[in-house]
């Protein structure tokens, strides 16, 4: 098996497979593992204990406090957020962790490996051919981006180091205008560092970031990284094609959130233990899709109707809607 990809999903595809005696290689275009860092790195304890991972001290940065909301018109509303035990976590570090683990199970991991295609039973990268049985393509959002780009929207992040971040404080940002159908963002890493990012339907992500850092105060930008997020929910078919489709390039991002570390992961372990099934005892496929669907589909199906709810609301009625909360 042929892992395109050194994603969350794609590695723990790679443990689930490896651990139940498959020969795996996991491709990976960037040199290190974890880089670049898109994700605003929120997650339960929960959902990491269920996908196996103890977060190592490195991976774990501290627990979110709250989450402060804020509209067009400047109203907010702060949401307690200690008893959902959510971490505010390294992605670098946990995508190495992950790694480790299927390292650990016996996968080949490759860095550097430039992947130039995925078909039935084979990987093309700038090495050459990888011959497999099953490929599993874990490239993320950009792979839908060749089929459909509806659920795409433009994104920017920025590691930002600023006083006005603060330890244990989220914050989201609602704007019809500036970010039609998302938000903007900022996470903290740290008193006074973190990533602030937004995303919005046809906006300037560059441009816009670089708005919203102007109005919220001094600051040093230390990094950036431009990746569109997926909020179109899962595609129709993850085993298309002759090749098994895991985490964002499966769609299993949130469509409230584009958040995909525990959705998305999960795919990657349903993935792996039916794909270690299929060549091992013959078992079909389709368990991959429904053992996800199983799980996550109604949450999807409400969180899509709360997605399009969310978009046909203007600047007045989120700000009356902040302000009755």
């Amino acid at each position: 098996m042929v892992v395109a990809g050194g994603s969350v999903a794609g590695l723990l595809c790679a443990r689930e497979a490896a651990s139940a005696g498959l020969s795996v290689a996991v491709a990976e275009e960037d040199h290190e593992i974890g880089t670049p860092e898109h994700c605003g790195g929120l997650v339960s304890l929960a959902g990491l204990g269920e996908l196996g991972v103890a977060p190592s001290a490195r991976t774990l940065g501290h627990m979110a406090e709250s989450a402060e909301i804020t509209s067009p018109g400047g109203r907010s509303v702060v949401v307690p957020a200690s008893g959902q035990r959510v971490a505010c976590i390294s992605r670098r570090s946990l995508d190495k962790q992950i790694a480790s683990q299927a390292a650990g199970a016996g996968a080949e991991i490759m860095v550097g490996t430039r992947v130039l295609g995925i078909g039935p039973g084979a990987v093309r990268t700038a090495a050459g051919e990888m011959r497999c049985r099953i490929a599993v393509d874990a490239r993320g959002a950009q792979s839908l981006a060749r089929s459909d780009r509806s659920g795409m929207l433009p994104s920017a992040q920025y590691e930002v180091r600023a006083g006005w971040i603060r330890r244990g404080r989220i914050r989201v940002m609602l704007d019809s205008e500036r970010y039609p159908e998302f938000f903007a963002w900022a996470i903290p890493s740290g008193d006074g560092w973190g990533r602030v990012g937004v995303a919005g339907r046809g906006i300037d992500a560059a441009g816009a970031l670089g708005r919203l850092l102007g109005e919220m105060g001094p600051h040093a930008v230390l990094r950036k990284v431009y990746a569109p997020v997926w909020i179109g929910g899962p595609v129709a078919r993850f085993d298309a094609g002759g090749v098994v489709a895991v985490g964002d390039a499966a769609g299993q991002a949130k469509p409230t959130t584009a958040g995909g570390i525990f959705t998305g992961g999960m795919g990657g372990v349903y993935a792996g233990r039916a794909i270690a099934g299929h060549l091992l005892s013959g078992s079909g496929l389709g368990e991959y899709q429904a053992a996800w669907g199983r799980r996550f589909g109604a949450e999807f199906r409400r969180q899509a109707l709360a997605r399009r709810a969310l978009a046909g609301l203007g600047n007045g009625a989120i700000d009356r809607l902040v302000g009755a909360v």
